[in-house]
């Protein structure tokens, strides 16, 4: 289905990001319900060339390059943000408010956040996306901020296959503690949600997405385990641990894992390990259904659906 150019453009940020693939997703749900949709892009690669198959328009630019989102945002009616877990968040955000002020439009901006994003985070993103959903406000864009208040199903792929199908084990610092999760095609939906229904978020401009499901890291290796016929099994290791380890990731070149998310994902691992029983994650896969007017996919379909990850 091609992207309905009589509609009302929606500009979606973020659409060629490898973790979550939130952004692509966005746009494949807004072009099936017929909205026109604007994909900024950094480069007019293969990704680039999928999403105009599916009937997207494409404007190059790059966030920190304020000249060039110009042409991407004028006339525009809505703006899908999402940025990489990685650096960069806040000069970006004040690059995006500044163009759209300067086009002179007024356009209902949806921001794809994270649970972490308080002005005193131990994470560095964390504290860095607070900062940026700041920028937003204050440029007088009201944005809807969804903070997903659990782990992407797609965390076990970016960081733990290539252990799982080396060593059958893998390693973090969540420790013994179950954890939210929610699958990134799960959370995009409600992103599209808010675009095509904002008044289903009109009570407050900060709403904290539900995960579908709790589960500790041990019982994601015993699911991993049964989907592959061989035992995997889970090591808690120190935050410290951790974070060097993904940092040797990144200097080796891993497509996905940088500096600044070895930094924030180790930090809120340690957090959860250390508030054990008391920290409170609860699961409301209710609440997800009715946002996405479907079922959630559940982790062991995640796993199962990606277990030749996990095969060496």
């Amino acid at each position: 289905m091609s992207s309905n150019t009589s509609q009302p453009t929606v500009l979606v940020i973020g659409a060629t990001g490898r973790h979550g693939r939130t952004g692509a997703r966005v746009v494949e749900q807004l072009i099936n319900h017929n909205r026109a949709v604007r994909v900024l892009i950094r480069s007019d690669d293969d990704r680039a060339t999928q999403l105009r198959q599916l009937g997207a328009q494409t404007v190059v630019g790059d966030l920190h390059d304020r000249r060039t989102l110009i042409p991407a945002v004028e006339d525009v009616e809505s703006v899908y943000f999402t940025y990489p877990i990685a650096a960069g968040i806040v000069p970006a955000a004040a690059n995006l408010a500044s163009a759209i002020r300067q086009v002179g439009i007024t356009p209902h901006v949806v921001v794809m956040s994270m649970g972490p994003s308080t002005a005193d985070s131990p994470s560095e993103l964390g504290r860095a996306q607070w900062s940026a959903e700041e920028i937003l406000a204050w440029a007088g864009l009201n944005p809807t901020v969804l903070r997903v208040a659990g782990l992407f199903y797609e965390n076990i792929s970016t960081l733990h296959a290539e252990s799982i199908r080396a060593n059958d084990y893998f390693a973090n610092s969540f420790g013994d503690a179950p954890a939210p999760w929610i699958s990134g095609q799960d959370a995009a939906d409600i992103g599209v949600t808010a675009l095509l229904h904002p008044e289903r978020f009109a009570e407050s401009p900060i709403s904290f997405l539900p995960a579908a499901e709790l589960h500790s890291h041990a019982t994601i290796a015993a699911m991993i385990s049964k989907i592959v016929d061989r035992e995997i099994s889970y090591q808690h290791i120190s935050r410290e641990q951790w974070q060097a380890a993904l940092e040797h990731a990144a200097t080796r070149g891993h497509s996905t894992i940088n500096l600044a998310m070895a930094q924030h994902i180790s930090t809120i691992g340690a957090g959860l390990a250390n508030a054990g029983a008391n920290s409170h994650r609860t699961a409301n896969p209710t609440a997800v259904q009715d946002l996405i007017g479907r079922t959630p996919m559940t982790l062991e379909q995640f796993l199962t659906e990606n277990s030749a990850q996990f095969v060496s």
